[in-house]
């Protein structure tokens, strides 16, 4: 894990591996050391989210996205979430809204996040 500063904001960016994020021991555990490392933003690989993360039904995205916005930090989701959308509506919808805000962006990779900062 690693933070640096991405279009002047501190950003937490985790380690590909790693125990699962959707776990609330392991991210009350994430949360300690942001506020330690003075990150505004944490960028998580979507494979740290655990298999379950984009199935709105499973309540495990509102449980992670709520916990981490609670605690006023800005979330990328960095991975390829183009299919599970393609199968479900409603996981679109929620992308896209997302995508339109500040607090909360699912996008491919770094780079795109670097590109979303630069744009804001």
């Amino acid at each position: 894990m690693t933070v640096r500063e991405i279009g002047g904001v501190q950003a937490w960016l985790c380690a590909a591996e790693g125990p699962s994020l959707a776990e609330d021991r392991n991210l009350s555990d994430l949360i300690g050391e942001l506020f330690g490392a003075g990150a505004k933003l944490v960028a998580i690989p979507l494979d740290r989210l655990g298999p379950d993360f984009l199935r709105l039904s499973s309540g495990v995205a509102g449980a992670v996205l709520q916990k981490l916005v609670n605690y006023r930090f800005r979330i990328a989701i960095l991975g390829d979430v183009s299919a599970a959308e393609a199968a479900c509506l409603p996981l679109r919808d929620f992308v896209r809204e997302s995508n339109r805000g500040t607090t909360v962006w699912f996008v491919a990779d770094l780079r795109a996040l670097e590109a979303k900062l630069a744009a804001s």
